[in-house]
């Protein structure tokens, strides 16, 4: 197999659903040992066996004994990571004015937090031009009502990339933000409840909203996750790449 990760250790947080786990799959499928990383054991066990070439590792990120008991996992294992995709983390929808000290915490715990540390622990582990990707949103960079938090908590993502590669500039480490805009998750048809009929209302609404007339796919995002990571994007460090159909342009 000749892929474009071949012989890689890729990391993947949150690959259990969505576009981490079609992540997962893409690294592997070109070459990657992937270590995926969820919060509950039932999920990560069938994600494991969707990707293949791959070690699943529970794990909250919100934690940092558990972050450490990952790296610590491997280290010993393999040594090294060349590609890191700070993926977990997730939101819910409260307007302004029903905002608890509960969401905020659990939001910012889960987004920033948690990147942030999925990143600094990882640096002693980070090869020689490893490639970090943090996913980020449309939503940190435009409204949406009900979304603040959020948005915020995204924000603040693609705001440590531009720290960080001058914080890293001398290890030759790429950093870079993938921002997703809508795609078919269920992350985000979860945001509408249980019932399809709502589900699919949610996601023909924003398919409205984005030029290309549709929502994304998992797949997509996972192949722009594959060209920040793979040796393609040797020259790119420190963007926002946006993968929604051009959502965020307009």
């Amino acid at each position: 197999m000749n892929g474009k990760l071949n012989g890689k250790i890729a990391l993947v947080t949150g690959g259990t659903t969505g576009i981490g786990l079609a992540t997962a799959k893409r690294f592997a499928e070109e070459g990657a040992h992937v270590y995926i990383t969820g919060r509950r054991q039932a999920e990560l066990d069938a994600a494991v066996a969707r990707v293949g070439n791959a070690t699943g590792v529970q794990v909250d990120s919100t934690r940092l004994d558990q972050l450490d008991a990952l790296y610590e996992k491997i280290r010993a294992e393999r040594g090294h990571i060349d590609v890191l995709f700070a993926n977990a983390g997730g939101g819910s929808m409260v307007p302004m004015g029903e905002i608890t000290e509960q969401h905020f915490d659990d939001t910012f715990d889960r987004n920033v937090k948690g990147v942030l540390f999925t990143v600094q622990k990882a640096l002693p582990l980070l090869a020689k031009n490893a490639s970090v990707i943090l996913t980020g949103s449309t939503a940190g960079s435009s409204g949406t009502a009900a979304f603040s938090v959020y948005s915020a908590s995204k924000a603040a993502v693609r705001s440590f990339v531009r720290s960080w590669i001058l914080d890293l500039k001398d290890r030759n480490v790429r950093i870079n933000t993938l921002s997703p805009g809508a795609t078919r998750t269920p992350g985000l048809v979860d945001l509408a409840g249980p019932d399809s009929a709502q589900q699919q209302g949610l996601l023909d609404y924003l398919a409205a909203q984005i030029p290309m007339g549709r929502v994304g796919e998992p797949d997509e995002i996972a192949s722009a996750a594959l060209f920040l990571a793979s040796s393609d994007a040797s020259f790119v460090n420190g963007i926002e790449l946006f993968v929604d159909g051009g959502q965020a342009q307009i």
